[in-house]
Parts: C-alpha cells; sequence; structure tokens
C-alpha cells in the first residue's frame, strides 16, 4: 500500500523533479511518487539506505558526529539526488534533473518532512529476542 505517495507526489510539482521515494534506516519502502513502480522504489529504498549509512559514517571527516548528518546530495551528469533525514528511522529521496533549482529541492524537502511529521517516523526495528522467555519460581519445567 502506498497511502503516503500522493504526498511525495505534491512535492514534485517543481520543474525537473522525477521521483520520490520514502523508506525506513533499514531500507524498507515506505511510500513512492507516482512516477516510479514499486519493483523500482524497493530497490532504489535499499540504495538510499546504504547512501545514508556511507554518509553518517564520513560525519567525522567534517568535524560532525552522524547524528548531526541532515542531508546529502549526489550529482550525476543528467542531475541529482537529495538524500534527507525525514525523522527518527526515516529517510526521504528525490531525484531531479541537471537544471533543476536545488535550492528550491531542499526546501521543498524540508517542508514536506515538516508537512508529514509523526507519519514520515519509522523507529527502527527492535532485535528479536533470542533466549527463550524465564519461567516464574515454582512454575512448571
Amino acid at each position: 500500500m502506498n497511502t503516503l505517495g500522493w504526498m511525495l507526489d505534491d512535492a514534485l510539482t517543481m520543474p525537473e523533479t522525477r521521483h520520490a521515494v520514502l523508506l525506513s534506516a533499514d531500507g524498507l519502502l515506505m511510500a513512492h511518487s507516482a512516477g516510479i513502480d514499486r519493483d523500482d522504489a524497493e530497490r532504489h529504498a535499499a540504495a538510499m539506505s546504504a547512501l545514508q549509512a556511507l554518509a553518517r559514517a564520513t560525519a567525522e571527516f567534517c568535524g560532525q558526529t552522524s547524528a548531526d548528518w541532515r542531508q546529502t546530495v549526489s550529482e550525476f551528469a543528467g542531475g541529482y539526488v537529495f538524500l534527507a533525514a525525514a525523522g527518527p528511522g526515516a529517510y526521504l529521496a528525490v531525484s531531479a534533473g541537471a537544471r533543476v533549482d536545488m535550492e528550491a529541492v531542499s526546501f521543498r524537502i524540508q517542508e514536506l518532512v515538516q508537512r508529514l511529521g509523526k507519519e514520515l517516523t519509522s523507529p527502527p526495528r527492535q532485535a528479536e529476542r533470542t533466549s527463550p522467555p524465564q519461567r516464574e519460581a515454582g512454575s512448571p519445567a
């Protein structure tokens, strides 16, 4: 189900914007814009998760901690990929053409993050319990 897709579509009304993907920290697709099919969106969500992990790992290069990471922009011959923190455990990626207004896209991404608020929050999954539950004293074995 793509219940937040319409909000991502709304953010793509700017010239030169192409696709948007909302993902969890572990790379699971949460929503995608209409212009990208689910299979491609899932593949890109996984890649964006790796990109944000790499960006966080290099924060020390700027004298920061990984918690200070906010956004990464990757430039290609044909355009850009913007990847931004969108709440605890959630990230928003937007692709755009080479002639996009980069400042306007960054601003629009932050507006969308604010609009979605709690809906973008996807806390990291907790590790499953690996040991059996403890029995109370005096209960049968």
